[in-house]
């Protein structure tokens, strides 16, 4: 394909993808969120079309209006919402109230809340504030999302060298990811799982800079106060940090990472042990005694639906899963920040597609976490075209290191 259609032909395919979304759908937020992306994706593959280079900064403008702030807008005076907004606001209520975001007796699927408590961070708003738009948890979750991949964007060309600074600053990249149905959608229906890719990509940038390891590992821990998918970022975080800063940093890291989510998660799990199990481990495993809404058919979830024994062997292909890609990393660290960040996609998706609980949304961790390090390669460039090498972390040259129940009205639950 001839490079001066590449950016037309995305927003087409992604206008094409809304537009089949709001026909097919019964979801509300869903046909909402896709006449109105489609709408601004339409908009802009014509105003690619029509610019004089194959980038139009204007294009792109165009598709985050339609398809993040206007849907965004339209839902919020509807007062609709994925459930997932309602259980963590409702979660910061009952934090505050009792000292554990996790009802003691839960009946109904909304009643689960299967984050780790630092999710209930997004909620707090919701409890001080009610119903303004600044209280509502998807401001929030936007908010977290993008400015920790800012983060990311700032610190990973921290040690590249001044030309691919310059380059990564470039906006270019974060208005396409933005603009990508997997990341609008979640953006404007409320993803809590936005968040969390935002600080793996932070930490991951952070240990690709080498350094003392610190920051690393606050990010790192930050993210596995949040959700048990964070937690694999933290052996492959580690081997990327001993690899670019030596083993006494990445020990370092790791104890800080352990130390903030141990900080976070901890205290609230002694308050109600068996509400915490009931909700964070056995609801995400199906084995609460509720169906899960997480029921895409990949293999874990179809072997534990369809299989005499399924489960079991569901759970011992994860388990298996899981010891491979230990061992990998022992055997063959990632070296830069793109193949750890392969590594811990590759994982994540074999992780997801074997779950007994799962659905297809959760695969927006692999694709964001191996497409957002290849920026440089994918995204247009305005200015010098000349490069120098990129330094390591020590100096030299060489490869970079690379509601219903909660006041809003919802479809059916799809918490998870």
């Amino acid at each position: 394909m001839r490079r001066d259609r590449v950016h037309w032909v995305y927003w087409s395919v992604c206008a094409g993808f809304a537009l089949m979304l709001a026909v097919v759908t019964t979801i509300q937020e869903h046909r909402v969120w896709g006449g109105c992306a489609a709408v601004g994706y339409g908009a802009a593959a014509l105003l690619t079309r029509r610019a004089p280079r194959s980038w139009s900064r204007t294009g792109a403008i165009a598709a985050l209006v339609g398809a993040v702030g206007v849907p965004l807008a339209v839902l919020m005076v509807l007062g609709v919402a994925q459930p997932e907004v309602g259980v963590v606001e409702h979660s910061a209520g009952l934090l505050l109230g009792s000292g554990s975001p996790y009802a003691a007796h839960p009946l109904r699927v909304d009643d689960f809340n299967p984050y780790l408590p630092g999710m209930a961070i997004f909620g707090l708003p919701h409890v001080l504030l009610g119903g303004t738009p600044l209280g509502d948890a998807r401001f929030w979750f936007a908010g977290a999302f993008l400015v920790t991949m800012a983060l990311a964007v700032r610190h990973g060309a921290a040690g590249r060298g001044p030309v691919a600074a310059g380059r990564t600053r470039r906006p270019n990249t974060v208005l396409l990811l933005v603009g990508f149905p997997a990341v609008a959608l979640p953006l404007a229906v409320g993803g809590v799982d936005l968040p969390v890719i935002g600080l793996m990509c932070l930490a991951l940038a952070l240990a690709g800079r080498g350094g003392s390891g610190t920051a690393a590992g606050l990010a790192m821990g930050a993210a596995a106060a949040l959700k048990w998918t964070a937690w694999p970022l933290l052996p492959v975080g580690l081997a990327l940090v001993a690899v670019t800063a030596g083993r006494r940093a990445a020990a370092r890291a790791g104890l800080v990472a352990l130390g903030v989510a141990g900080l976070v998660v901890v205290p609230v799990a002694l308050v109600n042990p068996r509400a915490f199990t009931e909700h964070v481990v056995l609801f995400p495993l199906g084995a609460a005694g509720v169906t899960s809404p997480a029921t895409s058919p990949l293999p874990g979830y179809l072997l534990a639906t369809y299989v005499r024994g399924g489960r079991a062997v569901a759970v011992a292909a994860l388990v298996t899963t899981a010891v491979a890609m230990a061992v990998s990393l022992v055997v063959r660290p990632p070296r830069t920040v793109v193949a750890a960040a392969d590594r811990l996609a590759l994982g994540l998706g074999l992780a997801m597609c074997l779950m007994p609980a799962t659905r297809f949304g959760y695969l927006v961790y692999p694709l964001l976490l191996a497409a957002w390090f290849r920026q440089d390669r994918t995204t247009p460039v305005t200015g010098s075209a000349h490069t120098t090498a990129p330094r390591r972390a020590d100096g030299g040259a060489g490869p970079h290191p690379g509601a219903g129940a909660h006041g809003r009205r919802t479809s059916e639950s799809r918490a998870a």
